[in-house]
């Protein structure tokens, strides 16, 4: 077992990945960038190392330096969280090269499941259906014209490379294809390095649901059930669920076994999860793509299952086997993630900044915050605006919805503004309470956005944030007409609103 592990990340999943490692006794090492310095993941480890520089390529995306780091203080693994360096082959390689365990799987399956194109080709030598494409094009070749031929419009330019979103293009008609194929390999280069695009079938309003493997060195393999990730906003999940209530037992059954089918076809190891689009009008499910790291989601298979992913991640990387079988993986209740970001839901979801002089999150039962911030912190705009995740766990779907929509009207921020009011109004439709909907939900609904608060209360939390920050609120927003023109002072509606 490690006696020393560096967490090559911040924020919240730093927090949450050194948590388990002192749990194990083992001594969990931060990194942290100059904005970073006093942050939660910093104050929560026993050792840290400052990276020089500010942004995002300068310390936590610097393989050299973190290594050089890593060296510097005599760690015997790596554990790289999400996001960042996580997915990337040359890192789990340099660890390797540098003596270090990279906890995680091989980089050489990292590689191959990070192409889009060579994972299609692994889930289909394992027998999974995966979505038609195209191989990778460039506008103009003779496979764009076959494909459109074969399947016509609308269609998905994507990026080999892709995830997120980024290199991304819905594409509808002839005369917008070779534009849009151009744009998403450009951001695609810009992204990662890598401008292959690819043409897929559209699979209108899919339901997106993933399935958490865990695979030993020694060919075991079990997955831990799905989670249902279709509540998105441009590409990026917003709510996730456990189970999803789209799922029949045996569609449950046959998309985990899809699942190992694909860890087992890339020889994979550690944690990892297979992402699968769901036709809710045919009941087919095809492979999207393998993540070869721990999900952001991850806590709602935990609240459900009563295990630490992390630990597993931990224990795998050690060489140790697997203690789990399969049929003594039962899931126990339900439980929903929601994503606090650091956005004005106002202004477009454009990131917001700022001092956090007031962070009070709530507490209560059944209710778990993986926080990445504290009280006084700086939210910068270096890296990604996610705050913290919510958690809320219940016997039933509807208590632990219930519990998360009280949770969120208590959860008291100011000095930015967060995307809560939306979480709160999804949350409350009456679709999203039936558990039909799917990742076109926020698009066909933009009811939801609309109704996320009244005008009055709108300009309150908006000048709360401006007065918090110290910033005068035309900074924060253009300005807002209330609904009430009789009423000017905010501060009024404040007292008699009696806000937490």
């Amino acid at each position: 077992m490690f006696s020393k592990v560096m967490v090559a990340n911040r924020g919240e999943i730093a927090v949450r990945i050194n948590q388990t490692l002192r749990a194990m006794g083992i001594a969990p090492v931060a990194i942290y960038s100059e904005a970073d310095a006093g942050a939660p993941h910093v104050t929560s480890a026993e050792q840290s190392l400052a990276l020089q520089g500010n942004t995002a390529e300068e310390t936590y995306l610097s393989i050299p330096k973190i290594v050089q780091a890593a060296h510097d203080c005599g760690v015997d693994g790596i554990h790289p969280g999400y996001g960042f360096l996580s997915e990337n082959p040359e890192f789990a390689r340099a660890c390797r090269e540098a003596g270090i365990t990279f906890i995680g799987p091989s980089p050489e399956s990292m590689k191959a499941l990070g192409d889009k194109l060579r994972s299609k080709d692994i889930a289909l030598a394992a027998g999974v259906p995966v979505i038609p494409s195209s191989s990778e094009c460039l506008p103009g070749d003779a496979a764009v014209a076959q494909f459109v031929e074969e399947l016509g419009f609308p269609l998905m330019v994507k990026a080999a490379a892709g995830g997120g979103g980024r290199g991304m293009r819905l594409v509808n008609e002839r005369r917008e294809l070779d534009g849009e194929m151009e744009t998403a390999s450009r951001e695609a280069q810009a992204a990662f390095g890598d401008g292959r695009v690819f043409l897929e079938r559209y699979v209108s309003n899919p339901r997106h649901v993933e399935v958490q493997i865990l695979a030993d060195g020694f060919g075991n393999i079990v997955h831990l059930g799905e989670r249902e990730c279709s509540i998105q906003r441009r590409h990026q999940k917003l709510i996730e669920e456990t189970p999803s209530p789209a799922l029949t037992p045996d569609l449950r059954t046959r998309m985990g076994d899809a699942a190992v089918a694909v860890a087992q076809g890339a020889g994979y190891s550690n944690a990892g999860t297979v992402e699968f689009l769901l036709d809710p009008k045919s009941g087919e499910f095809y492979f999207l793509e393998m993540n070869a790291r721990l999900q952001v989601e991850h806590p709602i298979t935990e609240a459900v299952l009563g295990l630490d992913m992390v630990e597993w991640q931990v224990r795998i990387a050690a060489g140790e086997p697997l203690a789990l079988q399969q049929q003594e993986i039962q899931s126990r209740g339900h439980a929903i993630e929601c994503r606090i970001y650091a956005e004005d839901p106002y202004r477009d979801f454009v990131p917001s900044t700022g001092i956090l002089v007031r962070w009070r999150p709530p507490s209560g039962p059944g209710l778990r915050l993986d926080s990445g911030v504290a009280q006084d912190q700086e939210v910068s705009i270096y890296y990604d605006p996610m705050l913290a995740k919510l958690i809320a766990w219940g016997p039933g779907r509807d208590v632990s919805l219930r519990r998360m929509e009280v949770a969120l009207s208590q959860f008291l921020v100011l000095g930015v503004v967060t995307n809560i009011p939306l979480l709160r109004a999804v949350l409350r439709h009456a679709q999203f309470q039936r558990g039909d909907y799917d990742t076109g939900f926020l698009e066909w609904n933009p009811a939801v956005t609309s109704s996320m608060i009244d005008d009055e209360t709108r300009t309150v939390a908006r000048a709360l944030a401006a007065w918090a920050s110290g910033q005068p609120m035309a900074a924060q927003a253009p300005a807002v007409e209330a609904t009430d023109r009789t009423r000017t002072n905010p501060w009024q509606s404040v007292g008699e609103r009696r806000l937490p």
